[in-house]
């Protein structure tokens, strides 16, 4: 350790990226401490992943229940409890941040509580007091972006923070500004739940990022859920009324007409926004871009000894992705050779059915050049599907044409964020459609649908006719 420093690296925010980076430095041997102003986990653990995964979670075994009848199970009194409810979601947020103080203890990483800002480079203030240290990984993530003319009173406007919790009554009537991943699971919560739920996006198109067929048939499913869906529509305003309905302002972004609807919830899902003001970044000059830290594939910002991660670091704004950036620059600093440098990071929409991707959309793959082939296999023609209740879908396998390299797969369809493991590997590892059409896969289970599709990329698929 360098003389006259506290610790050989101070993390700023204990969210996924920060906890992995404090985490890995100390497991490879350095002096750490990490600072959070909040609570360990971050966003992700306390009011974003987790916490949305168990209300999914919920409301998808409600709305299994009601169907179960076709095969022979019948509930007499379903009832929802929103008190228990909440409060079960809320033990699983409070056991995994429990966890990383466990782990942090374990490690023996130095817990420090506090907002932070930057005396000079190797000064750093907590609360009343300073810290010196030889290197600082940022990590202070990001937060809900903010719309004019809805103003959010996590009551009945709210941000994906406060549509976590879930009000006893439920809203009758619920809109979700925005038709991006948080839009489209919370109105999943909800519309399982009882909920009226509509989407409405400002641009063409909804999941912006995604293959376009694979959108097509995922939107699709949703509205057949009842999940009404808008494009080109945006929000101008809302007003409470007297009885604590919202009268809202919408607009067809097409042709400027306006209208009113009602509503007793609005949520404001329009993306998130760096949190890097306050840090005093400006005095230390290191470069910014629309609030995001310029780094380079070493995490390193202008200062070289300063690296920042996660969200606040750019696009996408993604758990795993900060994950991946925090175990970097950990071992960047101990002088390991490490860099990152993914093939392809992967996304999901954690609804049911799932929308899963991973690596190059048709259109992407054509617009870089390559000539390609494509194989698609359904989830209809899936005995495991079947036999689950879930049918709707498909895996869909994008390869170059000539090299039968895989270039990305997309999936929609019951699990897909487990399955896209596999395809994640096979793109790092430069796998072709042969490679995984030759890997035997269990029977009966929903990843032979992979091999079904590396398979129809040649014409070969069993269990569909190869047109």
């Amino acid at each position: 350790m360098t003389n006259n420093m506290d610790f050989d690296v101070l993390v700023i925010g204990a969210g996924p990226g920060g906890y992995h980076a404090a985490i890995r430095a100390a497991q490879l041997g350095l002096k750490v401490a990490c600072v959070e102003k909040e609570y360990l986990g971050g966003v992700c653990l306390n009011v974003g992943c987790i916490p949305t995964k168990a209300l999914l979670h919920a409301g998808d075994e409600l709305a299994a229940s009601k169907h179960a009848s076709e095969f022979g199970l019948t509930f007499a009194d379903t009832k929802l409890d929103i008190g228990k409810l909440n409060k079960w979601k809320e033990g699983i947020v409070t056991k995994l941040t429990g966890g990383v103080g466990g782990l942090f203890k374990a490690n023996k990483v130095t817990h420090l509580v506090g907002e932070a800002s930057f005396v000079d480079a190797h000064t750093l203030k907590v609360g009343d007091k300073t810290y010196r240290a030889a290197n600082f990984i940022i990590a202070t993530g990001s937060e809900p972006a903010r719309l004019p003319g809805l103003d959010v009173d996590q009551s009945s406007i709210v941000d994906s923070t406060g549509a976590l919790v879930v009000p006893d009554p439920l809203p009758a009537r619920m809109l979700c500004v925005g038709g991006g991943v948080i839009g489209f699971e919370f109105a999943h919560i909800y519309n399982n739940l009882g909920s009226k739920v509509k989407i409405i996006e400002f641009l063409p198109n909804v999941i912006p990022g995604a293959d376009a067929g694979a959108v097509a048939a995922f939107r699709k499913a949703m509205e057949k859920q009842g999940i009404e869906v808008q494009t080109q529509t945006k929000a101008n305003k809302a007003e409470k009324q007297p009885d604590g309905t919202l009268k809202v302002e919408l607009e067809d972004v097409k042709t400027g007409e306006k209208r009113s609807e009602t509503y007793d919830r609005v949520l404001v899902a329009v993306g998130r926004r760096p949190r890097s003001a306050g840090l005093n970044l400006e005095g230390l000059g290191i470069a910014t871009e629309r609030g995001f830290i310029t780094v380079n594939s070493r995490m390193q910002t202008n200062v070289p000894h300063i690296y920042a991660i996660g969200d606040v670091a750019g696009n996408p704004m993604l758990a795993h992705k900060a994950m991946k950036e925090g175990l970097v620059a950990a071992e960047v600093i101990a002088g390991e050779p490490a860099e990152m440098d993914p093939v392809a990071i992967p996304g999901v929409v954690y609804t049911s059915p799932e929308l899963a991707w991973v690596g190059l959309t048709e259109e992407e793959a054509k617009a870089k050049g390559y000539k390609i082939k494509t194989g698609q296999f359904p989830f209809a023609a899936s005995g495991r599907a079947m036999t689950l209740q879930s049918t709707e879908g498909f895996v869909k396998m994008i390869t170059e044409e000539g090299s039968d390299l895989v270039l990305g797969v997309h999936i929609v369809g019951p699990h897909a964020s487990d399955m896209l493991g596999e395809a994640s590997l096979g793109l790092e590892m430069a796998a072709t459609a042969s490679d995984i059409a030759l890997t035997i896969h269990a029977h009966p289970t929903l990843g032979e649908s992979v091999l079904e599709a590396a398979e129809a990329v040649h014409k070969q698929a069993i269990h569909i006719v190869n047109r």
